[in-house]
């Protein structure tokens, strides 16, 4: 059965036991065999995460491999995709695994290591290397926590055209994240007609308020090498809108 974001981090509490460290652990790069350029638009469009959570002594690093650029994921080769055996396959504390998804924004353009990755296989789906990150080990990896903001190393602009809805939550003290990708983990039939009425849906902390609005001017959200990004109880991830 499928470990998806819900898989605990276990910590070693006892006394005189020493975390191992495994190097620079990572997947090992594959030759490209699979392409499929997204359309002009990206607003609804299908994609599919694989995050392999490593330990090095203390600290959890993490890797965000997707699909975009290479397949749409397949629903049949997805279904068959085990967290615990990647976990195992490559040496990783857990592997989680994020989607199907669906973009809510208009374009992306990535550039740096975010537009060079790496490309892997899993289980005959291509995905290719987006973003890494770091916690240790009492935090906790990214997805475990709820409305809780994880810093992700990535070079990014995400384009919202004007016209369009934007989805966004505020924080208790007024920081707004607009929402990037919507997920299907939680509700396998939630569709981006259901996001206008989310909120009433959502577990909200105290404090946090849900909003929807149209944007009348084209508006880019930017991550130059560092991009803060929260989920919220439904898996869906919003990024932190910058001054």
């Amino acid at each position: 059965m499928k470990k998806l974001f819900l898989v605990a981090i276990p910590l070693l509490l006892a006394v005189g036991i020493m975390a191992v460290a495994q190097g620079n652990p990572s997947i090992p790069a594959v030759t490209q065999t699979q392409f499929l350029a997204p359309r002009a638009d990206w607003r609804n469009l299908r994609y599919c995460e694989v995050i392999p959570v490593f330990r090095v002594w203390f600290t959890l690093p993490v890797e965000v491999y997707n699909t975009i650029g290479l397949n749409d994921c397949p629903s049949d080769v997805w279904a068959k995709l085990e967290a615990e055996q990647l976990a195992k396959q490559f040496n990783a504390q857990v592997v989680k695994l994020n989607g199907p998804r669906y973009w809510v924004l208009n374009k992306l353009i990535g550039s740096g290591a975010t537009a060079d990755g790496k490309i892997v296989d899993f289980g005959g789906i291509q995905m290719k290397l987006v973003a890494k990150l770091e916690t240790n080990i009492w935090q906790g990896s990214v997805g475990d926590l709820f409305y809780t903001e994880n810093q992700v190393k990535r070079n990014t602009v995400f384009t919202y055209n004007a016209g369009n809805m934007v989805y966004e939550l505020i924080s208790p003290r007024q920081e707004i994240y607009r929402m990037q990708s919507y997920s299907q983990i939680k509700d396998n039939k939630l569709s981006i007609d259901d996001l206008e009425q989310l909120g009433q849906r959502l577990n909200l902390p105290s404090g946090w308020t849900y909003q929807v609005r149209v944007l009348k001017n084209i508006s880019e959200l930017k991550a130059d090498s560092l991009a803060f990004v929260i989920n919220d109880d439904f898996y869906n991830s919003y990024q932190k809108v910058l001054p």
